[in-house]
């Protein structure tokens, strides 16, 4: 396998694992969710925020500490993964970024997160960076190791570290690929496909958003 780059920020991706493991990964996160939705919907138990998702603190951009009560009134598109990746995260932001222009007037209703699981590379300044690339509206959150493992265990979220080299950055991040709408009240709402393009994405969107 050979090095690449991310082309959307033009630095070295690593070595790159077979594209299927994500298809893999995700469709299996994927499953597992659609189910839970499909059972706290018919259920009726309102379940879904002890299932999916749950509080955390963060850092923006600048540095600022965020939490999600911040986001509450408003919806959240939740997407997990760094900004070395060579594929799957610029391919899926990119859509989301279209997404949101399609939800015309709905799109100030929500508000799309980018939460890194590569802490150690992406500081504040580099998930800015990265998230402005896509679209304004999307804000980069990262923080220490500690708080993106408890982040991503409140949001089921797979990603482990895989190394290509004996240097401190010679590694990739293998990580599940799914968005996680959630609601005004904070709650776990539905997974949208990541692998959606931006058309389908804001119809899924405008079918749950009120």
């Amino acid at each position: 396998m050979t090095s690449i780059s991310d082309p959307g920020t033009g630095r070295p991706g690593g070595t790159r694992p077979p594209a299927f493991i994500y298809g893999v990964i995700g469709l299996l996160v994927a499953v597992l969710l659609f189910g839970t939705g499909a059972f706290v919907w018919l259920s009726g138990s309102g379940m879904s925020g002890a299932l999916v998702g749950g509080p955390f603190t963060l850092q923006d951009g600048d540095g600022k500490q965020v939490a999600d009560r911040d986001f509450r009134g408003k919806y959240m598109l939740v997407y997990f993964g760094y900004t070395f990746c060579p594929d799957v995260c610029p391919t899926t932001l990119n859509e989301v970024a279209d997404a949101v222009e399609r939800l015309g007037p709905k799109a100030d209703m929500l508000r799309p997160i980018f939460i890194t699981v590569d802490p150690k590379r992406d500081t504040p300044a580099v998930v800015k960076q990265y998230a402005a690339a896509f679209t304004p509206r999307l804000i980069g959150l990262t923080g220490s190791p500690e708080q993106i493992a408890q982040v991503a265990k409140e949001y089921r979220v797979y990603y482990a570290e895989h190394r290509t080299g004996a240097g401190p950055g010679d590694y990739t991040m293998d990580h599940s690929s799914i968005l996680y709408l959630m609601g005004p009240d904070g709650k776990f709402i539905a997974p949208i496909r990541a692998d959606a393009t931006g058309a389908e994405m804001a119809a899924d969107l405008a079918k749950f958003m009120s």
